[in-house]
């Protein structure tokens, strides 16, 4: 099945992503509401600032709830329907219900998922910065400064979701314990890298330039808005750039993510099951990252209970 496929039969969970954002985003409008017309009877300069301190602190913290924890786990549970669906071809009857079982089931509570995410992220992430010798040298050419920045750009981006792609495996392989899939699965990723970096660099693209255009036609939008409600000029700047970047954060976190997540989990397990693990890979991982050393040692703790 094609990745396109794949994310509009999962839809939902991106769906119940951009209503928590949503959620999110009319806290801060009632809050900012709430507060520009404290601050308009005050006609104080010091209410103003402490006001416009207190909305940026808490939709901030609005965001960070709702994006950061809640949507941690529904892109857990995500992660589950998207292997299940590819692993099988058919889709659970009850999505949501689906991903919370297999969740829990896989990893009993939210911390242990959370601690072997952390692991996959930190030792993929100190991996490919110590591998990262070509960009190293390049940058000491003339005039390739700016162009190896772009393109590590382009792979940090393409690269943000290859630990949904590990966990992925996790569940995938269903009979293990958490922590060798999850090692196995890190293993798996560096023998394929060419192929899923590909992949993923021309998802990276669309999703770039898609972002672009849509972060400059929101601001102009929401300056445009508040311009009409009266708003001071550089007070409202300052508003739409927020607003704007609490917008972008969500639909970036919902949409533009889990459209990356799941064509790059989907490259992934086509290669996974057939791959041959080099079991000497362990070896060299290890001396390449700290944490995938830790994943590994929990791997055999695990396997030997």
């Amino acid at each position: 099945m094609k990745a396109n496929d794949v994310y509009r039969e999962t839809i939902k969970f991106v769906w119940m992503k951009l209503a928590l954002g949503a959620c999110a985003i009319l806290f801060s409008v009632v809050l900012g509401l709430l507060l520009l017309g404290i601050s308009a009877l005050s006609q104080n300069e010091g209410v103003i600032t402490l006001s416009l301190m207190l909305w940026i602190g808490a939709s901030a913290g609005g965001v960070g709830v709702t994006q950061y924890y809640i949507g941690y786990l529904l892109k857990a549970g995500h992660i589950a329907v998207v292997t299940h669906l590819v692993k099988t071809g058919s889709l659970p009857e009850d999505q949501f219900a689906y991903g919370k079982q297999v969740v829990k089931e896989k990893f009993a509570t939210a911390a242990a998922y959370f601690a072997v995410d952390r692991l996959v992220s930190g030792a993929v992430r100190q991996i490919n910065r110590t591998l990262n010798i070509v960009g190293g040298f390049l940058e000491n050419i003339p005039g390739m400064e700016s162009l190896v920045s772009f393109a590590r750009t382009f792979i940090d981006i393409a690269l943000g979701n290859l630990d949904e792609c590990c966990m992925a495996y996790t569940f995938y392989q269903a009979d293990q314990s958490s922590f060798k899939s999850a090692a196995d699965g890190v293993v798996i990723y560096f023998q394929n890298w060419k192929t899923i970096l590909k992949d993923a660099l021309k998802t990276a693209v669309i999703v770039v330039v898609i972002s672009g255009i849509a972060w400059f036609l929101l601001m102009f939008g929401i300056v445009g808005i508040l311009g009409v409600l009266g708003v001071p000029g550089i007070l409202g700047l300052l508003a739409a750039l927020v607003l704007t970047v609490m917008i972008m954060m969500i639909i970036k976190s919902s949409v533009m993510d889990s459209y990356i997540m799941v064509c790059m989990v989907c490259s992934y397990l086509q290669v996974a099951p057939t791959t041959e693990i080099t079991f000497d890979l362990y070896d060299k991982l290890c001396k390449l990252s700290s944490k995938f050393k830790t994943l590994l040692q929990k791997a055999g703790e695990a396997g030997a209970m």
